[in-house]
């Protein structure tokens, strides 16, 4: 069942009303919050490689009370262990058994501040919490809930004592994005107000957390024509041939930019994806997912220009890919 036209007027609607509502908070960053929302409706992840106190965490909280959900923010530290993120199982002498004790990361939004600065071991506690939405621990699984996302933020890797995220986690983000200084209009707002610490706090919630996950449900509904998916998949090959890469972007990629584009597409108003929505959100679901050439990154080769490459040698389907 393919999402109708009243349908897509309607979700479009309420997009924007999220968005504004979080817009309250993070002042003058409204194609980020959209990109944020979208990632969410996609059922996805958002990194964020930014400066310090740029509004992240007030973004995060920003989110949780537009949909009603719990938030939660995790610092990513050396000596962080993985069941600080997951919980811990102990024995309760009273009961006389083991008791699962949730972590942070049973939230529906949880912020990972500064993941690149704790273990590759502790990093990889999140790979299955993000790429399914459940934590197993001693052999027994538990659900993560509906909505999740984990918002994580990343320090520039010449930072000293950070570790490098591996590819495999990298490729389970669906975005990357950094939401910047704000403009100077928007700094002279949030001066006016430095008597509110915290934004975040005076917005007040507009839907439901059940009602986000039937706006999943009904995103993944958007048309996709047959010539778009042909698109998508032909500019991932040629990002996998590129002689700047080593890898390209993989299939899990692949599929995010659909779940993204159907998003996208919905929260314009449409029931069906274009390729112009592909080429608006293709450097930030794609250029985290590449490894490039050592050599080639050495002479000034970026993954953004590859990609801008790609896009440019790749024709893009003409016909209305409409439903």
């Amino acid at each position: 069942m393919t999402m109708t036209t009243e349908q897509a007027v309607w979700f479009a609607g309420t997009f924007d009303k999220l968005v504004a509502n979080v817009g309250q908070a993070v002042l003058g960053k409204e194609h980020v919050i959209r990109l944020t929302f979208t990632a969410m409706l996609a059922e996805g992840h958002v990194l964020f490689e930014d400066a310090p106190g740029t509004g992240k965490t007030s973004l995060a909280r920003a989110l949780a009370a537009t949909v009603q959900g719990s938030n939660n923010r995790i610092q990513f530290t050396p000596d962080l262990l993985p069941s600080d993120v997951t919980g811990v199982t102990i024995y309760d002498q009273k009961t006389q058994k083991f008791e699962f004790h949730k972590g942070p990361i049973f939230n529906n939004i949880v912020l990972a501040d500064e993941i690149n600065r704790a273990s590759p071991k502790t990093q990889s506690a999140l790979l299955e919490v993000m790429e399914e939405s459940r934590v197993t621990v001693d052999g027994v699984t538990y659900e993560a809930g509906r909505p999740f996302m984990v918002m994580a933020t990343q320090n520039p890797i010449e930072q000293a004592g950070t570790y490098r995220l591996p590819e495999a986690q990298l490729d389970r983000f669906l975005i990357k994005t950094s939401i910047g200084y704000p403009d100077h209009a928007s700094t002279v707002r949030l001066l006016g107000g430095a008597n509110l610490k915290d934004r975040s706090k005076e917005i007040s919630p507009v839907i439901t957390t059940q009602a986000v996950a039937d706006m999943a449900d009904l995103a993944a509904t958007v048309h996709v024509d047959t010539a778009v998916l042909e698109y998508i998949s032909r500019l991932c090959e040629e990002t996998r041939s590129a002689p700047e890469t080593r890898l390209g972007v993989s299939v899990r990629g692949a599929l995010a930019m659909v779940r993204a584009a159907k998003v996208w597409a919905a929260g314009q108003g449409r029931n069906f994806v274009l390729p112009d929505d592909i080429k608006e959100l293709a450097a930030v679901v794609w250029t985290h997912r590449f490894v490039m050439d050592p050599e080639a990154e050495f002479s000034g080769a970026t993954a953004e220009a590859v990609l801008a490459r790609v896009l440019s040698d790749v024709a893009a389907p003409q016909q209305r890919a409409s439903a």
